[in-house]
Parts: structure tokens; C-alpha cells; sequence
């Protein structure tokens, strides 16, 4: 959504924006704005949530409150929230019911397990979404690791297998080609979240993907009209 990367069909999109919105109190429009922001001054005066500006252990601690204190900037909102959901849903009860989410997640977690257990499967749900998507990726992807390209910024892969962040692991990839919806850029590195999208093309339920920053279509293999004739066979035994 923050890189048009690649175009979700609504049985898709919906249940994603619902989940970020169930788990991080987040609607799409703020998550997308404080993202292009971060590309926009990455790991420079401006950014965010950088490591370089707010040093590692906050970002990798903190990172999540980081990231939601410039979700309430309206001027970031503003400037940078463009071509996001505008429907009823994200209107009424996501943009103006914010922290309903997160609710809605410990009721549901304590009916299911009760009390104690209730409490416990929520708060390791809550440090496990913010520990990753902002303390790993946010702090660690622009600290520690390896890089395949020299940008501008302090970005790094963090493992070549990229698969309990679905690809964010290869985070210097990311930065490099920003709107490529594929993170993987060598034959050794390993990219969950491309594997889902190629499933999710396959059977109609992505398309307009980009990779390297330009439109992906994928490699039809051609088959000839009719055999030649030389491997033609008589039906007849003939």
C-alpha cells in the first residue's frame, strides 16, 4: 500500500487492513504516511523511527511508540497518507476508533483462553508485532546485517532467509528497490512474502505487482501449435 507494489484484490486487502487495525490499533492511512516518511528522510533529520538519529536500544525497544507518535502528526497524515482506503469501514470505525482494535483483541483473547492464559497470549501478542515489525525491522535492519547495494541510508539485510517477517528481513533490498513487491535479489536469498504473492497472482488475488521498481509479468512458457511432424501419431496405429 505504501509503495504500490502490488494491487491486493479486496478478499485479500480487507482482512489486512482489518488485522492491522485488530493488532496495532493502526488504521492503513496512518501506517502507510509514517512509512513514506521514513523513505523519504531515512535515517536523517526527519526520520521517524531511525536507529542512527534515536540509537538502537529505543528503536529496538521502543520502536513501536516511535512509529505511533508520528502516526498522530496530522501534518504527516496529511502530506503523506495520498491514495489510501477512503471507504465507510476506514472512515467510521478504523480512523476514529483506533484503540477499539486492540480491545477487541484482549476480549477475544480472553474468551478464547480465559483470564490468565487470555492476558498472557495478548501481551506476547502485542511485544511479538512490535518487537519485529518495529524494534527488528526498524532498528536492526538499519544497524546490523549485510548489504547488496550501497544506499544512501544505513539499511541492511538482516538474514538472507527472509521468512518470520515475510521478506522485511532483506531490508537494504527494500530501500534499494522500494516498490519492488519481490525483497530477494540474490539466488540465495529466500523471500516469504514474494512466495505468497506469486500464489496469491496465480489464483487472481494480486496483480499490477512490481519488481525492481518496474511492472512483473510472469514468464509463459510457449507451446508449439502442433507437433512436427515427424512426432505426430496415428491415432488409428497406422
Amino acid at each position: 500500500m505504501a509503495h504500490r507494489a502490488v494491487t491486493l484484490h479486496p478478499v485479500i486487502a480487507h482482512p489486512m487492513r482489518f488485522w492491522l487495525w485488530f493488532s496495532t490499533g493502526t488504521p492503513t492511512r496512518r501506517w502507510v504516511a509514517v512509512h513514506r516518511k521514513h523513505h523519504v528522510y531515512t535515517d536523517g533529520a526527519g526520520d521517524p523511527h531511525s536507529p542512527v538519529l534515536f540509537g538502537l536500544h529505543r528503536i529496538f525497544f521502543l520502536g513501536y511508540w516511535y512509529y505511533r507518535r508520528e502516526a498522530q502528526n496530522a501534518a504527516t497524515i496529511e502530506q503523506y497518507g495520498a491514495n489510501c482506503p477512503n471507504d465507510w469501514l476506514e472512515r467510521n470505525v478504523y480512523e476514529k476508533h483506533e484503540n477499539i482494535g486492540l480491545i477487541l483483541m484482549l476480549v477475544l483473547d480472553i474468551a478464547v483462553f480465559g483470564i490468565v492464559p487470555g492476558l498472557v497470549a495478548y501481551a506476547v501478542q502485542i511485544i511479538w508485532i512490535s518487537l519485529w515489525a518495529a524494534g527488528v525491522i526498524n532498528g536492526v535492519g538499519h544497524a546490523l546485517g549485510y548489504r547488496n547495494y550501497d544506499t544512501t541510508d544505513a539499511s541492511r539485510n538482516i538474514v538472507p532467509i527472509a521468512l518470520v517477517v515475510s521478506g522485511e528481513e532483506l531490508h537494504n533490498n527494500h530501500h534499494r528497490w522500494p516498490r519492488s513487491a519481490k525483497f530477494s535479489m540474490k539466488w540465495w536469498e529466500v523471500d516469504a512474502g514474494w512466495m505468497l504473492i506469486r500464489t496469491l497472482a496465480a489464483v487472481g488475488l494480486a496483480k499490477d505487482i512490481y519488481v525492481r521498481n518496474r511492472r512483473w509479468k510472469p514468464r509463459k512458457v510457449e507451446l508449439p501449435d502442433a507437433l512436427p511432424e515427424e512426432h505426430t501419431v496415428d491415432p488409428t496405429g497406422g
